[in-house]
């Protein structure tokens, strides 16, 4: 099956590739089937047997991904699909989507749907927890390439759902000098001049954990700094001198909820936030099946 009308405008309008989507949702639920059939729904339920399925959170939280599981569930189709929109709160109860056809489908798809709707939504809801800690202090919660792999897209398209901002999708986008590049090179200038001869117009962001590195780097012409593991003390100094010069900076090292609004509060623009995408816990959702076509 080729995905419906529905699904191709649900993944347009959330900025997601439709190849890419449908590429993922044919290989999970072939990863699911694994060559064979669902012999438990084959033996179980009757070939003609229709219903209604409804995705519903069983916890709150906000909810993204819901073209994704509208595309594996038209692989295996074929189904009609209704969904309400990404990116809102929703509580338990709230059905999300809601997938109309044949009962077999219904369940043979059911677990693949859900596994990628459950931890997108999940990445979601933990973005919007960090949001929400530093909301009124004009410091962003970003992402980084911390993401599992083969799921970056999704990842941080759930991000942005969440209300975050995407750091760099790929290593191609922007440079990022960090303590090994800095090692290899002989010097956090020396790395930083390095990337800019090779790479002239490509965003060159360089990491320091000293102030002393920062004011390296600003003299050096860095067009953002990344300030690992600093203490309040030093992130609200080195937020100052970089403001000083235009450059934006970017706290990392140790964030936790506990301390985000802190952090944001020293002046720095960015928040990096590996969590969001690494360890973030799944929303619960499940399945209500309802038999006949009510």
């Amino acid at each position: 099956m080729s995905l419906s009308a529905a699904t191709t405008a649900a993944l347009e309008q959330a900025g997601l590739e439709v190849a890419y989507v449908e590429d993922l949702a044919r290989r999970t639920v072939a990863e699911d089937l694994a060559g064979g059939v669902d012999a438990t729904s084959v033996a179980t339920v009757p070939a003609d047997l229709t219903g209604t399925a409804a995705f519903v959170p069983r916890a709150p939280g906000v909810v993204a991904g819901l073209g994704v599981a509208m595309a594996v569930l038209d692989v295996v189709g074929p189904v009609a699909l209704t969904a309400t929109p990404d990116a809102r709160r929703v509580e338990p109860g709230d059905a999300v989507l809601t997938v109309r056809g044949p009962v077999r489908t219904l369940l043979t798809a059911e677990r693949s749907a859900l596994n990628l709707l459950c931890h997108l939504s999940g990445v979601a809801t933990l973005t919007r927890a960090w949001v929400d800690a530093v909301d009124g202090t004009g410091a962003r919660i970003r992402d980084t390439r911390k993401t599992t792999p083969g799921l970056r897209a999704l990842e941080k398209y759930a991000v942005r759902a969440g209300g975050g901002s995407n750091h760099r999708m790929a290593l191609s986008d922007a440079a990022l000098v960090k303590d090994n590049h800095v090692v290899a090179a002989g010097g956090v200038a020396a790395a930083f001049s390095a990337v800019r001869d090779a790479f002239p117009g490509l965003p060159v962001e360089v990491e320091c954990d000293t102030l002393e590195q920062v004011r390296e780097v600003l003299e050096a012409g860095a067009d953002l700094v990344l300030l690992d593991n600093m203490s309040l003390a030093d992130l609200r100094a080195a937020a100052e001198l970089c403001r000083g010069r235009g450059v934006l900076t970017e706290a990392s090292g140790g964030l936790s909820l506990e301390v985000a609004r802190p952090v944001a509060e020293t002046g720095v623009d960015f928040l990096a936030v590996g969590a969001l995408t690494h360890s973030a816990p799944v929303l619960d959702l499940g399945v209500d099946l309802t038999l006949g076509e009510g």
